[in-house]
């Protein structure tokens, strides 16, 4: 029996396979396979969201998650820990100051020592406020908006039924009364 191991001619996937063991890939293939391999495989970046097998993917800190309806919720929830800081978040000052700035009240009090330290309090302040009148301005001009489709198509009332507008909007002077409004808003700009 020892005369026929002997004697036995190695095929070249045997001998791939030694090389591989040699060279400590053990892993590696020796043969290459021919036909169909199942999926091709999509490579997805950092935030891509795409549908698998009925489940929604994305890929979060280079690690592939399933998408859930409760991510808004988590989103939306205040963490038990600042993660700035990594001290545990007060269940009644933090939440403000976590959703605004997305840090803990004694985190933001640093950071906001730290800007006046460095005289850019004051920008940080006329640029935040100056911000929240362009928001303000965009509301007005969306407001005003939808109340012109409104009135071409009529409004919803309480009780779910379309209705249609009694008496007419002046657009020239709601227009003017718009452009009123924003003109003072931005005279209050620093």
């Amino acid at each position: 029996m020892a005369d026929n191991v002997l004697k036995k001619e190695f095929q070249k996937r045997d001998v791939e396979r030694l090389r591989n063991l040699v060279k400590g890939k053990s892993g590696d293939r020796t043969t290459m396979g021919i036909g169909y391999g199942g999926e091709t495989r999509v490579d997805h970046k950092e935030g891509d969201v795409w549908e698998e097998k009925g489940k929604t993917w994305t890929i979060r800190d280079g690690i592939k998650e399933n998408v859930t309806k409760l991510d808004k919720i988590k989103k939306a929830a205040v963490p038990l820990f600042c993660p700035k800081c990594k001290q545990v978040m007060d269940k009644q000052l933090d939440p403000f100051y976590f959703k605004a700035y997305n840090e803990c009240l004694d985190c933001r009090t640093v950071t906001e020592t730290q800007m006046k330290i460095a005289g850019t309090w004051e920008d940080y302040t006329n640029k935040t406020f100056n911000a929240e009148i362009d928001l303000q301005i965009q509301e007005y001009k969306n407001w005003f908006s939808n109340i012109l489709l409104d009135t071409a198509n009529g409004f919803v009332s309480e009780n779910g039924e379309v209705q249609k507008w009694v008496g007419g909007i002046d657009k020239e002077r709601a227009q003017q009364s718009l452009d009123d409004a924003i003109k003072y808003l931005n005279s209050l700009k620093k």
